[in-house]
């Protein structure tokens, strides 16, 4: 079984840097607490799901940012 890619390039770079902002933003005792420790889990998906090309809750709406063309 393999993973239908289904997310575009801007979707797996924003998602990144929005990870890498919550990571920074916890290291530096900024965000901390649960609040904290839910946005770093939250980085960590979203860093898995971009360099997967693959985010499963796009598939449970039957929905895709990956352009036509790169398919």
């Amino acid at each position: 079984m393999s993973i239908i890619k289904n997310m575009g390039g801007f979707d797996r770079i924003s998602r990144t840097i929005i990870a890498l902002v919550i990571i920074a933003l916890f290291f530096n005792h900024i965000i901390s607490g649960t609040l904290g420790i839910m946005l770093i889990i939250l980085s960590v998906v979203f860093i898995a799901t971009s360099f997967m090309s693959f985010c499963p809750l796009y598939t449970f709406f039957n929905f895709s940012s990956k352009s036509k063309k790169s398919e």
